[in-house]
């Protein structure tokens, strides 16, 4: 298992290399006006140049790249430009972390509350009307685009039970649709994976071997399959709650929410490039953290778990 996990992180490092390196050269093909801020209009153009060398955006691209890695080394990911002239970046994001982490926390704790159970329940009464009701909520939580829930709750819900549409940090009250909105998503998830992998395993013959010896059914459920069932939804967990975690872009910029993901919407209308490039690494690595921590999670729960070449049980 160790040499799985060692494989694993070798497989998240080079992961994390490549999609680094992409966004750094993507950033570069943007207008240079973008490193320029609202300062721009009053340059003339040997000014603007100067400026650009000045930060280097002069040099051959391969030493560009060299240098933005010994400063992410360093834990310098630059200044704002527009957003917050010459204020470094990571102190403008360690500003808004604490909203997307409580919200993202809240959210986690309502989604597994209530996604995990669902899923529980519908494989238990497959076929019946809880099941129907169930997937029929996970059918239009996938099918219908989430910009569409997210305003149908903003419209109505807030109308009906008379709930504010915009956050206030210093009413809970606001936090009540934001909270909704950014935990409908992970419920439908964990329960469409839940109910799928339980029927899965109530389907399997050590199952029914089980029900001809007549173990009760509340043991089978909760000894067996819940617990074979939770193996490759582990994968999930991480990668789900990390993201979550950091907030939706959409929901934060939807109710003002000063988060990271409302932060990135401002940073690329304003065409703040060094801004937007350390959000997009950080949305990046976390995904990336995620999944490796998936990995290591399935491997934990289930030790049969291999990686290399003729042996992979994945």
């Amino acid at each position: 298992m160790i040499e799985y996990i060692w494989k694993r992180l070798l497989q998240s490092v080079v992961t994390l290399f490549i999609i680094v390196t992409a966004v750094f050269l993507l950033l570069r093909l943007l207008p240079e006006e973008g490193y320029l801020g609202a300062a721009a209009d009053k340059m003339t153009p040997e000014q603007q140049e100067i400026y650009l060398t000045n930060l280097g955006l002069r040099d051959p691209i391969l030493v560009q790249l060299g240098n933005f890695y010994i400063d992410l080394l360093r834990g310098d990911f630059g200044k704002s430009i527009t957003y917050r002239t010459d204020v470094p970046v990571m102190d403008i994001i360690s500003d808004k972390i604490m909203y997307s982490l409580t919200f993202g926390v809240a959210a986690v704790i309502v989604s597994i509350l209530i996604g995990v159970p669902l899923g529980i329940l519908m494989a238990q009464f497959k076929g019946r009307w809880l099941d129907r009701l169930g997937t029929g909520y996970i059918v239009f939580i996938v099918a219908v685009p989430s910009m569409v829930y997210f305003l149908l709750i903003q419209v109505y819900i807030t109308d009906f039970f008379n709930l504010p549409m915009l956050f206030d940090e210093d009413r809970p009250i606001t936090w009540v649709l934001p909270l909704i909105s950014l935990s409908l998503g992970p419920i439908a998830s964990y329960a469409m994976w839940m109910r799928r992998y339980m029927v899965d395993e109530l389907n399997k013959d050590y199952i029914k071997l089980a029900r001809a010896k007549g173990v009760k059914e509340r043991t089978i459920m909760f000894r067996h399959v819940l617990r074979n069932a939770f193996i490759p939804l582990s994968q999930y967990l991480p990668a789900t709650i990390l993201l979550t975690i950091t907030g939706s872009i959409y929901i934060e910029s939807l109710y003002s929410i000063p988060g990271m993901g409302g932060l990135l919407v401002d940073a690329i209308q304003r065409q703040d490039n060094p801004l937007v490039q350390a959000l997009v690494l950080i949305f990046s690595s976390l995904g990336i953290i995620g999944l490796f921590l998936g990995d290591v999670l399935m491997a934990l729960v289930d030790p049969r778990i291999k990686f290399g070449k003729g042996e992979s049980v994945r």
